[in-house]
């Protein structure tokens, strides 16, 4: 016969290793938990200014109430859920604005894409208004596909597709309707008779 001792000591030392068995995890619940996707953003700013700038020279401005950051991604950007506005600076430091409610940056291609309600102002004072606008800001281009309109002194005109510089002297579009102020020139011609 055994002691007393030894069997509340057996007895003790198996409820212990039932408890300790039922209560271990494999970790693998934790493990899926930091190996989940994190779709909250790492960083939140407010009032934000970012500025752009190439050889010392402004070339932009980004201005926006709040920022999301997502850097923490494999695929990086920036989001701007309260809208933003952006200035551009020609190289006579003439400002050109866009205004749009909503936003996003992609870090990796440096491509703004802005969505609802797009207003770009230029300092000559045309306007061009859309819903959904690209700017590149490496190459300092803007396009879209959606439907736009377009207004300055000479030209009311709407169309389906866009691809211009910030400055808006350099237009390709589709499907073009409006008008437009066109001015004639008149060739002359000279004719050298030898008689």
């Amino acid at each position: 016969m055994q002691p007393l001792r030894y069997k509340f000591l057996k007895k003790g030392f198996s409820v212990l290793a039932v408890t300790l068995f039922f209560s271990c995890d494999d970790g693998s619940s934790i493990l899926k938990q930091i190996n989940q996707f994190n779709e909250n953003p790492v960083g939140i700013a407010y009032d934000i200014r970012m500025t752009y700038t190439d050889s010392a020279k402004v070339k932009a401005i980004l201005t926006a109430p709040i920022n999301l950051d997502y850097t923490h991604l494999s695929f990086k950007y920036s989001e701007f859920p309260e809208g933003l506005k952006i200035i551009f600076y020609n190289d006579n430091n003439e400002e050109n604005t866009v205004v749009a409610d909503y936003g996003i940056l992609y870090n990796q291609t440096r491509i703004v894409d802005l969505q609802g309600n797009v207003v770009l102002l230029s300092n000559s004072g045309s306007r061009l208004e859309t819903s959904q606008m690209y700017w590149d800001s490496e190459k300092e281009w803007l396009f879209t596909e959606q439907p736009f309109t377009f207004k300055s002194e000479n030209e009311d005109m709407a169309a389906t597709r866009l691809d211009t510089n910030k400055e808006f002297s350099k237009f390709q579009t589709g499907k073009l309707t409006g008008t437009m102020l066109v001015e004639e020139q008149k060739e002359s011609l000279t004719v050298d008779e030898k008689l």
